[in-house]
């Protein structure tokens, strides 16, 4: 079946790191754009970061840009967040998104990690 299974987030001060790590199986890793999406408390859930198929392009929500990085390894099935210059407001439950590039209505989620920046 399908999975996307997260992991790499806790706590961490004002100013550190994390990577986030999303490790996918039971469909084909390569035919998806994979997106990273956040939700703090009481906040709509926002996109943060996608890579396309061949991990080419990506893009940036504003408030990440210069701080984050995504990535993927298609041979790993997996997609990657590099986050550094942790603010407090980065604080939110992470999620692993996949979209079918061909077929936009099929959408994977995985479970979240939680991602805590204290000041």
């Amino acid at each position: 079946q399908v999975q996307l299974v997260e992991s790499g987030g806790g706590l961490v001060h004002t100013g550190g790191s994390l990577r986030l790590s999303c490790v996918a199986s039971g469909f084909t890793f390569s035919r998806y754009r994979m997106n990273w999406y956040r939700q703090a408390p009481g906040k709509e859930r926002e996109l943060v970061a996608t890579i396309i198929n061949s991990g080419g392009n990506t893009n940036y929500a504003d408030s990440v840009k210069g701080r984050f990085a995504i990535s993927r390894d298609n041979a790993k099935n997996t997609v990657y967040l590099q986050m550094n210059s942790l603010k407090p407001d980065d604080t939110a439950v992470y999620y692993c998104n996949a979209a079918n590039s061909v077929f936009s209505s099929i959408v994977y989620w995985g479970q979240g990690t939680q991602v805590t920046v204290s000041s």
